[in-house]
């Protein structure tokens, strides 16, 4: 069983910066494709980014192109996120999702890390 657990969400200024962090234990991390998603209050979840298990392709939404950047770290079995240039419209809970591609189905998912972002 595959366990992720992320970490790095906080309060921040529109225009500042972020760095999420999520950790996967269980499984052989190496062979997942990963990627982060999130859910405001009172909407759906959505695709943020995806990165291949190869770290040769990416995949972002439309609405953090530019400004969001995933990475992954396969001899730290860990995935991260940078965020910058953050807008209010970020505000969400993030999650992290490991045996998947792009904006699909994936088969393991974390508990969540609140990003808030103030105007």
């Amino acid at each position: 069983q595959v366990q992720l657990v992320e970490s790095g969400g906080g309060l921040v200024h529109a225009g500042g910066s972020l760095r999420l962090s999520c950790v996967a234990s269980g499984g052989t991390f190496s062979r997942y494709g990963m990627g982060w998603f999130r859910q405001a209050p009172g909407k759906e979840r959505e695709f943020v980014a995806a990165i291949s298990w190869s770290d040769s392709n990416t995949n972002y939404a439309d609405s953090v192109k530019g400004r969001f950047t995933i990475s992954r770290d396969n001899a730290k079995n860990t995935v991260y996120l940078q965020m910058n240039s953050l807008k209010p419209e970020d505000t969400a809970v993030y999650y992290c999702a490991a045996s998947g591609w792009g904006a699909g189905k994936y088969s393991y998912w974390g508990q969540g890390t609140q990003v808030t972002v103030s105007s």
